[in-house]
């Protein structure tokens, strides 16, 4: 039972998952300068490297992503922070053991710059989302939210610092979940057969 981890950077949310004890079997980018490689390693994690520029196709890249993901017979595959949008046949290939953690508060503010467009909006509450990856982007069932205030005079940095730091908090215990059996989703809605499991939470006032 073990975790193969999908990045394209740095790999905050990466460290968070290894520094929660979580097994993980590997981590792979898409970016062969991604800076979370190096972490991964330096803590004895396999990694690889399945770059998009290398295939011709979503679908070639896609096809190869996923031979390299099923070498490791993963449980859970976690995107951290992982920039691709991914086709169909993989999500359907890894459905019900897929998640990822968006800087939102979903259904709002799909996609990117998630901070800059809260501040813009006006939004007094933002944060952060673990969901099951379906084909669209975004939008699969919700597992976990946390949730920050905004404050008056919030730099887009300000903010997103806030909200990574509740990311690193849901994703772990989300992925636990998913590891320990615990995460069922009916009708579109996600249960956890956990008594008394935290399925949001609030941060801590500033």
């Amino acid at each position: 039972m073990s975790i193969v981890i999908l990045i394209s950077g740095r790999g905050s949310n990466m460290q968070a998952i290894l520094d929660a004890g979580l097994p993980v079997s590997a981590v792979i980018s898409n970016k062969r300068g991604a800076a979370g490689l190096a972490i991964a390693s330096g803590r004895g994690i396999p990694t690889a490297v399945v770059q998009g520029n290398d295939y011709g196709t979503r679908e070639g890249f896609d096809a190869a992503l996923a031979a390299e993901v099923a070498r490791h017979s993963p449980a859970a595959v976690a995107l951290a922070g992982f920039m691709r949008i991914l086709t169909q046949r993989f999500v359907t290939r890894y459905a019900d053991r897929l998640l990822n953690i968006h800087p939102s508060l979903l259904p709002s503010f799909t996609g990117l710059n998630t901070h800059e467009r809260a501040l813009a909006a006006g939004v007094k509450v933002h944060g952060c989302t673990v969901h099951f990856v379906t084909a669209e982007l975004d939008h699969g069932p919700i597992v976990a939210q946390a949730a920050v205030p905004v404050l008056q005079g919030d730099t887009a940095d300000e903010l997103a610092a806030r909200v990574l730091r509740q990311e690193h908090r849901i994703y772990p215990q989300a992925l636990r979940w998913l590891l320990e059996g615990k995460l069922s989703v009916v009708d579109g809605l996600v249960q956890v057969k956990e008594p008394d499991a935290q399925q949001t939470l609030f941060s801590e006032q500033p």
